[in-house]
C-alpha cells in the first residue's frame, strides 16, 4: 500500500510538474500531493468498505517499558484523538506527533494558517471537555 501511495504520488508529481514553483520546499509540495492521494484513497475504501477504523485494542501500539497507568492513559487520548473529525486529526497529528509549525503544516495541507490554529484548537477543546468530563465523573 505504502509502495502504491509513493507511485502514484510520483506520476502526479511529473503529470502537475508544472505546477511546481523552483525555490519552494519540494519536500512540502510531494507531502500534500500524497496527502490529498491518501485522502481520496481512504475515502474510497470507508465508502466501500465501512468505517475503515480499526479498534485502538487493535492497534498495540503501547509501550511495554511504560507503567500501565501511562499506557492506559495514552490509549484513551490516542482513541479520543481517532474520533476526532478528519481534519482535525490530521492536523493534530502533523502540528503535535511529527512537531510541525502551524505555517509548515498550513503549506503540506494547503489551507490558510488560521485554519490550522482554528483546527487544533477546536481539537484541543473536544479533547479537553472529553477528559474533563471523565475526570469529574470518577
Amino acid at each position: 500500500m505504502a509502495d502504491d501511495l509513493a507511485q502514484n504520488s510520483c506520476s502526479r508529481a511529473l503529470e502537475k510538474s508544472h505546477l511546481y514553483k523552483p525555490g519552494t520546499h519540494f519536500d512540502r509540495w510531494i507531502f500534500r500531493i500524497a496527502h490529498r492521494i491518501w485522502l481520496n484513497d481512504l475515502r474510497n475504501s470507508k465508502v466501500r468498505q465501512g468505517s475503515g477504523v480499526i479498534p485502538i485494542e487493535e492497534a498495540q501500539l503501547t509501550d511495554t517499558n511504560l507503567d500501565p497507568e501511562t499506557n492506559i492513559l495514552g490509549g484513551e487520548v490516542l482513541s479520543a484523538v481517532m474520533q476526532l473529525p478528519d481534519e482535525q486529526r490530521m492536523t493534530v497529528f502533523l502540528a503535535y506527533v511529527e512537531g510541525y509549525t502551524s505555517k509548515e503544516c498550513a503549506e503540506m495541507l494547503d489551507i490558510p494558517i488560521g485554519t490550522v490554529m482554528s483546527r487544533l484548537a477546536s481539537a484541543r477543546g473536544k479533547l479537553a471537555a472529553k477528559f474533563q468530563v471523565e475526570e469529574s465523573g470518577q
